[in-house]
């Protein structure tokens, strides 16, 4: 086939998104058994995640041009109904809120939006985005067959609707909205709602429908999902899903590329290879709309994060990673495989697939009509490499692999081998001492003013405390205002009480989580906390009481409130009981004793967290206190120069919450390991991936560097205020930026020539084979040095290569010529420029350069 051929689907995509762009022409979106239909053209569409509010307004542009960089057609976003009706009645879409400002940026980049209204969403966000107070309406039921619950699902997502349409953002307006989403992932759990809950997704679907966008809804992992919504499918791998209707296109709502992180859990990857594998398997066997989930993750600010015990970072491996800069090589594998798609998008949309086998886990499919001709051959074995016959030639497929013939002939990518360049971070930590160690004087790179600090007093102190007979449940009680609830009681102590041993007693705590801390008389008796996979809490230790009046006030922290599963609204936390004494004669419940509750800290009473906010409870001290739980502590810091992104690595301290100039950055907890096993040096991308395949930090902590968007900065001097709950050391904690450390790449000869050699007239072109491209990531930077290079039989990964047996002694120099000096270079994998070190063996060509 002519190269002219497989450039016109890419010339109609960008003509139709020129005019999407524009936002001045109506679009028409339906769909047939093939694919989403757009102004009558069938299209083979890559989307990805990107949620709003787990970034800046300031980031959006970037991360969205990054997507459409990356080869994405479609940002797809859930809507947070949390966030936007705190307050039942009360809206709010401003700032990171800003949903139509989100929608309007992806519209300028060209590229379409699936909008994932929900209004459930899950998303490890708090609560599953439901706002609290719909757990307080009278006689709801969440995502049932309930009026009330329905009432006001339909009235907010009446409302999204009506703003999007104010806007003028769905397709048939001329906006970039082409898809729409109702519930999430309810077929997962709908079987515990019974006959209500088939009713009540049928009602959601026609609700939907009813509200005249213009576009196709969709139901995620729904396979009852009633005409015309499409029931499309999540998970880690949708090639052998089949949609419930012949006349609806198979479409994958979340392709997970990685997964989410959980304080107390080691840091979850997922190779590219095997993301690839999944990709290519999917559009194979008849796929033509495809989303990961996520592609750019993002931080769970504030207290959105759900679980519990979901972390701060919402990285999640993704392509484009939590502080916005492109995760190498999955960014730039994945872009080759969706240029390679794209390649094969006329006889994608041309015809319906036909598959033959190859041999044993050995599959070919073809999509044939006409003078258009696309194959895929794919070698599911999770060990062995194959060679197979297909048309009559040699092909060789490296296992868990799929090879992409855009004309039934040529492979022009193969998902087992990356040609994409490798990028290794660093996080740079910023100076801010005036004296350097042999005590000369030095200019920092950022100035850090001495701590302050106001503590937080012990148990009950507010006016408004409620007390009562018995313990009550948290949330309940709380309603999501604060993580915190005090539960405080008092007990006399004449000396012969069959509780205690002296003057001690055992005490019992019983909590359905997630995280408790005891004190008594005032002072800590001790802590513990539940896990992601446990939140539950039973906590038991001696204490010592004195004659007379003895307080014993108990402090439960939630860590995000569930977001997931069957009835996960009435998921409960907080101290629940027994609480209890006991010692060798007797014990005494103190279960259904006279509690005292409050809900909060006395420091969110007074805003201590808005350095705006005046208050007498700061102490300005050298000798401010350290390694004392219940703390508040404040300091001012200078903006690190420059535009790297900006985190503060929080090890020293224990456990609490950080405020940047008055907004939240998040939960922070260092001190939460992950456990010591199940982590590997490097993971096999063969076979199957669950999450649990490929853990990396084993016995560290989960999470120790916390973003601060660069937009929560002010020039010249800020304001870092933190709420330590277990006890730190605030000197202990720095600030640090993240940047690219070296760029690598290492190519085979036997890899396919790179993609872009195929993006162009095959007519006029002589390809030279393979190459190895490097390209340094900020505009402005040149290759300044090579800091390896071999070409032969090299082995490691970038940071670490070392020389094999069989080496050009040319390497170094070719390459240093072709590279260094300029932004990006491409060097041939050919012995033609390096000569032959090792006659009759693969030989390969690996570089890692830095740039500067």
């Amino acid at each position: 086939m002519a190269a002219t051929e497989l450039l016109l689907p890419v010339a109609a995509a960008a003509v139709l998104l020129l005019c999407l762009a524009g936002g001045s022409r109506a679009t028409n979106v339906t769909y047939d058994h093939r694919a989403l239909v757009i102004d009558g053209v069938r299209r083979v569409l890559v989307s990805g995640s990107i949620h709003y509010p787990r970034s800046t307004p300031d980031m959006w542009p970037g991360l969205i041009q990054k997507a459409k960089d990356g080869g994405l057609d479609v940002i797809e976003t859930y809507v947070f109904w949390d966030i936007h009706e705190p307050v039942r009645g009360q809206y709010d879409f401003e700032g990171r809120k800003d949903l139509a400002a989100f929608v309007k940026a992806v519209a300028d980049a060209g590229l379409y939006v699936h909008l994932r209204i929900g209004p459930y969403v899950c998303a490890e966000w708090n609560y599953g985005g439901f706002p609290l107070w719909l757990h307080f309406i009278p006689g709801i039921k969440f995502r049932t067959d309930n009026e009330p619950f329905k009432t006001e699902m339909q009235r907010f997502t009446t409302k999204v609707v009506d703003t999007m349409k104010g806007a003028g953002l769905y397709a048939s307006q001329g906006g970039p909205i082409i898809l729409s989403q109702i519930e999430n992932e309810y077929g997962n759990i709908d079987a515990a709602y019974g006959a209500p809950g088939k009713a009540y997704m049928r009602w959601a679907a026609g609700m939907a429908v009813a509200l005249d966008t213009g576009v196709p809804w969709v139901m995620c992992q729904q396979d009852d999902a009633p005409d015309p919504l499409i029931n499309t499918c999540n998970g880690f791998y949708c090639d052998n899903f089949t949609p419930n209707s012949a006349s609806k296109p198979k479409m994958w709502t979340e392709n997970w590329s990685g997964w989410f992180l959980s304080f107390g859990g080691a840091v979850p990857y997922r190779p590219v290879e095997d993301l690839a594998f999944a990709v290519a398997r999917f559009y194979q066997r008849g796929g033509t709309f495809q989303n990961y989930y996520m592609y750019h993750g993002g931080t769970n600010l504030d207290r959105s994060s759900g679980g519990p015990f979901i972390a701060t970072s919402y990285d999640y491996d993704a392509p484009i990673d939590e502080y916005g800069l492109v995760r190498q090589p999955k960014w730039g594998h994945l872009r080759d495989v969706h240029k390679a798609i794209k390649l094969c998008e006329p006889a994608l949309i041309a015809t319906d697939p036909s598959s033959m086998s190859l041999g044993q886990n050995a599959e070919a499919t073809v999509y044939k009509a006409g003078s258009v001709c696309a194959a895929f051959l794919a070698n599911i074995d999770g060990q062995s490499d194959k060679t197979v016959t297909f048309n009559g030639k040699m092909y060789k497929l490296p296992a868990w692999s799929v090879s992409i013939l855009p004309d039934c002939k040529n492979v022009v990518l193969n998902t087992a081998q990356i040609n994409s360049q490798v990028t290794s971070s660093e996080m740079r930590y910023l100076e801010s001492s005036t004296v350097a160690s042999d005590g000369s004087f030095i200019t920092p790179e950022l100035a850090v003013s001495g701590w302050s600090y106001a503590i937080e007093p012990v148990g009950i102190t507010k006016d408004n405390a409620l007390t009562k007979p018995g313990l009550m449940e948290q949330i309940n009680t709380t309603a999501d205002a604060s993580d915190f609830l005090w539960y405080s009681t008092s007990i006399d102590v004449k000396g012969d009480e069959p509780y205690l041993n002296g003057s001690q007693s055992n005490l019992l705590v019983n909590s359905l989580g997630h995280v408790l801390q005891v004190y008594v008389n005032g002072k800590i008796a001790g802590s513990a906390q539940g896990s992601a996979s446990n939140s539950l809490i039973s906590w038991q230790r001696p204490i010592t009481l004195v004659p007379g009046k003895n307080k014993i006030d108990l402090l439960s922290a939630t860590v995000g409130l569930s977001n997931y599963g069957a009835f996960f609204d009435l998921v409960g936390a907080g101290i629940t009981g027994p609480v209890k004494l006991s010692g060798p004669n007797g014990a005494l419940d103190l279960s259904s004793a006279q509690w005292t509750y409050q809900i909060g800290l006395r420091g969110e009473d007074l805003h201590l967290s808005d350095p705006s906010e005046v208050s007498p409870e700061w102490v300005s001290s050298n000798a401010y206190p350290i390694n004392q739980p219940l703390i508040w502590y404040k300091t001012k810091f200078t903006t690190p120069a420059g535009d790297d992104p900006v985190a503060i690595d929080f090890t020293g301290m224990g456990k609490g919450e950080a405020w940047v100039n008055g907004q939240s950055i998040g939960r922070y907890w260092p001190t939460n390991l992950a456990p010591q096993s199940g982590c590997v040096n490097s993971c096999n991308y063969r076979g199957s991936y669950s999450s649990s395949k490929c853990l990396r930090k084993c016995g560290q902590p989960s999470q120790t560097l916390y973003h601060v968007p660069r937009s929560f900065l002010q020039p010249g001097s800020n304001d870092l205020v933190l709420f330590e709950q277990f006890g730190g050391d605030p000197s202990k904690i720095s600030f640090v930026t993240k940047q690219t450390g070296s760029v690598c790449a290492q190519v085979s000869e036997a890899h396919p020539a790179q993609i872009d050699s195929w993006i162009s007239s095959q007519q006029k072109m002589q390809r030279s084979g393979p190459a190895l491209r490097l390209e340094c990531p900020k505009e402005g930077q040149v290759i300044g040095s090579i800091k390896f290079a071999s070409y032969g039989t090299p082995s490691g990964t970038c940071g670490s290569y070392s020389h094999g047996e069989c080496s050009s002694t040319q390497a170094l120099s070719v390459v240093q010529e072709a590279c260094v000096g300029v932004s990006s270079c491409s060097v041939p994998v050919s012995s033609y420029y390096f000569g032959d070190p090792c006659t009759g063996v693969t030989k390969s060509l690996a570089v890692e350069a830095t740039c500067s």
